[in-house]
């Protein structure tokens, strides 16, 4: 079988990056998890903020509601009673 050397070169440079990647945070993260060792709920100021983040974006999506229902009432709005348009 031959392989080309266009072949050759991106599987050795596919594999050194692996090894990259491997060797960093991703890495140390991933064999946390698998030795079952979890990081998570490990930070309370982590926890606060995911919080806050939570309870500001139920905010934000109660606004856009808001504002869609404004919107869709708007284009009814500049119709005078018994269909006639001004």
């Amino acid at each position: 079988m031959d392989i080309g050397g266009g072949l050759v070169v991106a599987i050795v440079v596919i594999c050194i990056g692996l090894v990259k990647i491997f060797h960093g945070p991703v890495g140390d993260a991933f064999a946390d998890r698998l030795r079952g060792r979890s990081t998570r709920g490990s930070d309370p100021t982590l926890l606060a903020e995911m919080e806050s983040l939570k309870q500001r974006l139920a905010e934000v999506e109660e606004r856009l509601d808001f504002a869609e229902r404004l919107l869709s009432q708007g284009a009814h709005g500049d119709q005078l009673p018994g269909g006639a348009h001004r």
